[in-house]
Formats: C-alpha cells, sequence, structure tokens
C-alpha cells in the first residue's frame, strides 16, 4: 500500500491547468455532438470561457434535438454537421466583447484545432497563440491560416477528432 505522504504533488504545467480548465468548462456544453470548451488566458489570467451551445433564448439539442446540415467537402466527402449551436471559441469571444475585454495578446485554449470561421475571429481579435488538446479532422486549412498570420498553434496530441 502506498502511503501518500510519500508521494509528491506534481503541479500541471500552465497549458495542461488551462487545459483542464477548457475541459471542465466543456461540461456545460448543450450539444451532446460537440461537448466543447474553451478558456482565453492572457499573463497567466482567465479572462473569458466559452462552451458549444445554442444561441441565448433559443432551444438547447439536449432538450429538442440536433439542427443537421449536409456538408460536401472539396475531397468529395460528405458530413453531417449540427447548427443549432454557437461553437465555443465564438461564445467566449462574444463574452468578452460583452464584457468589454480586449482579447490582444492573448492565448485560446480549445479541445479540437478551431474550424474555419472560429479560426478567422481568432485572428481578427488578437490572439497569438492557439493551444489545442487534439486536431480535428479538418484542420489544415485552419492551420494554414494561423501559420500565414504568425499565430502560434500547438497541440497536446496528434490524435484526430472523428467527424
Amino acid at each position: 500500500m502506498t502511503d501518500k505522504k510519500n508521494k509528491k504533488h506534481t503541479r500541471p504545467s500552465w497549458d495542461e491547468y488551462f487545459m483542464e480548465l477548457a475541459d471542465a468548462v466543456a461540461k456545460r456544453a448543450t450539444c451532446d455532438r460537440g461537448r466543447s470548451g474553451c478558456v482565453i488566458v492572457r499573463n497567466k489570467q482567465i479572462l473569458v470561457t466559452g462552451y458549444v451551445g445554442s444561441p441565448r433564448g433559443l432551444p438547447h439539442c439536449d432538450d429538442v434535438g440536433h439542427l443537421m446540415k449536409k456538408v460536401i467537402h472539396k475531397d468529395g466527402t460528405v458530413s453531417q454537421h449540427c447548427v443549432r449551436t454557437v461553437h465555443a471559441e465564438q461564445n467566449a469571444i462574444c463574452q468578452a466583447a460583452r464584457l468589454g475585454i480586449a482579447l490582444e495578446g492573448s492565448t485560446i485554449y480549445c479541445r479540437m484545432t478551431p474550424c474555419r470561421t472560429c479560426t478567422m475571429l481568432i485572428i481578427n481579435c488578437g490572439i497569438k497563440r492557439v493551444v489545442c488538446e487534439k486536431k480535428y479532422h479538418a484542420a489544415v486549412e485552419s492551420e494554414e491560416m494561423f501559420k500565414e498570420v504568425g499565430i502560434k498553434l500547438e497541440y497536446f496530441n496528434n490524435d484526430i477528432q472523428p467527424i
């Protein structure tokens, strides 16, 4: 039997800490197809959080079901996406706007590579670093956009989130 007193506590790195918080935020998400959350941080201080959910006042997927849209990709593959919800990154950026919090120079921690729309918002609001738990299946375009504008993109692992 291991004695707890003999085990040294290991503090998580800042990146691990903020990613764990993003995972906790994701528990508030209201669409079971993508329970995702994010945290936006500057100077090791949390500015805002966001999670996947319907716009204020509109029904949630968990309550009324999904609103699906078929997407045909350049390579001919077809996927289904729920369009009832706002992405975690979008909700966090909106929350910052509502509260008057500038995001210039901040870092965003999210569960997977942001989509094209979220990537454009991240670029325009001045976020300088993106840390993701894993890759999203269609991440190449977002990765290229971040690289082109000089935003640092890092992954905890190279696992790919399935469609």
